[in-house]
């Protein structure tokens, strides 16, 4: 078909890969010059480097691909002058027609030559492509691209209303593909085309469901069995990377962990609050000796606001009370940042130690058991890949093109 050589020559039909949705089609032609929002580019700097490479542009801003054509490039690529058909529906019809190397194949409506190009790779030189046209420029048009493309050895291409006139050929075709307004016209004359020593199918291209409905009823009149109908939609699928999932179990521990520290916290808490109660609360026998020198005569009430050794002794408990209070919120703080220090003199002092038997619990020998029954934690492999590949699908779904109507036609009883 196109050019099979490794590298781009003069003349040859390349495909620009601009982005996914921009692509074009150029005949290189040195002399001329391509020139799009992604750079400035000539046909001569093209010429000789491999197809599938990256072009940069001469202001180096911006770049292109030049890749080899092939019928699903052309696709996409191609001058439109009428609807096409793309790859979900050509694939189908393909497969659903058995269409392969060899085959001889009848194409009514040849429009802008989408599927055109795909079947006559899929026949190859041992098969044969016979397509109508009935619009003359539509039809000088695509002849002009096969012979361009190198097909005229594969398709023969006919201007003429196969509707009315009916095909040049008869008995020979394994299939018949219609793209007509009216296909139902045509079914006759596509059943005199077909062989009648085998098993042969046809296929009818409609985007109403009303002109399903005729097709149907004059396949029905004409002897085709099997008649089906398919919608092809196209749902495009993403697939990105995304960070490998958390094991479960490294969860639970993290959750019983946070449990722990927040358990140590509060018993913590507990002990300061206890130990400054004890510190702030005066010892009985100082307390009743405070109130007998009270009570005795000559002697001036401690609360009295004039007596000056009593506010010096206030003033140095308030000091001392309030340092010892800022060392244990300190302990507090280190002790939630996770800090291993140990906590001060003074104010591990202030902490009551609970009894000895609360502190260490007698163990028995089941106790040991179980501990030692408790399987390790599974460790996560260092080796294992930090992201994972998911394929989410879109949300926008490539609508309805077309219905096909698919039939076969069973081969004559031989006569006795």
């Amino acid at each position: 078909m196109w050019s099979t050589a490794r590298q781009v020559a003069p003349g040859d039909l390349v495909i620009v890969w601009l982005t996914r949705d921009l692509i074009q089609s150029v005949l290189i032609t040195p002399g001329k010059d391509f020139n799009s929002r992604y750079g400035h580019y000539r046909h001569s700097d093209l010429v000789g480097i491999p197809y599938g490479s990256k072009v940069p542009s001469r202001t180096g801003k911006g770049f292109i691909h030049i890749l080899r054509p092939t019928p699903e490039l052309w696709t996409l690529a191609l001058p439109h002058r009428t609807q096409i058909l793309y790859l979900a529906d050509i694939a189908f019809i393909t497969s659903w027609l058995h269409i392969r190397p060899g085959s001889v194949v009848v194409e009514a409506g040849t429009g802008s030559a989408s599927f055109t190009h795909s079947i006559a790779r899929t026949v190859g030189v041992t098969g044969h492509v016979f397509s109508y046209e009935f619009h003359e420029a539509r039809a000088n048009k695509a002849a002009e691209e096969f012979t361009r493309h190198g097909l005229s050895a594969i398709v023969t291409l006919t201007h003429r209303n196969v509707c009315k006139n009916g095909f040049t050929i008869s008995d020979i075709a394994d299939s018949v593909f219609l793209d007509l307004p009216a296909p139902w016209e045509a079914v006759e004359h596509a059943k005199a085309a077909l062989r009648k020593d085998r098993l042969t199918r046809i296929c009818c291209f409609s985007p109403c469901i009303e002109q399903v409905l005729r097709t149907v009823s004059a396949l029905n009149e004409a002897g085709f069995t099997d008649i089906t109908m398919y919608e092809t939609l196209l749902r495009p699928h993403e697939v990105n990377q995304a960070p490998r999932l958390v094991r479960i179990d490294s969860v639970a521990e993290k959750l019983k962990q946070q449990e722990r520290n927040r358990e140590d916290k509060r018993q913590r808490q507990i002990a300061a609050s206890r130990a400054r109660r004890r510190y702030d609360a005066p010892a009985p026998e100082k307390r009743k000796r405070q109130e007998d020198d009270s009570d005795a005569p000559g002697v001036a009430d401690p609360d009295s606001e004039h007596d000056p050794e009593c506010s010096e002794l206030e003033a140095k408990k308030a000091k001392t009370t309030t340092t010892k209070t800022m060392m244990i919120e300190q302990c507090d703080e280190d002790e939630d940042e996770g800090a291993t220090s140990p906590v001060p003199d003074v104010a591990m002092d202030l902490v009551e130690e609970p009894p000895e038997n609360e502190m260490h619990p007698p163990t028995t020998a089941a106790d040991d058991d179980a501990e030692a029954a408790v399987p390790p934690l599974p460790t996560t492999s260092t080796s294992a890949p930090d992201t994972q590949v998911l394929s989410k699908h879109s949300k926008e779904v490539r609508g309805h093109t077309s219905f096909l109507t698919f039939a076969c036609l069973l081969p004559l009883q031989p006569q006795p």
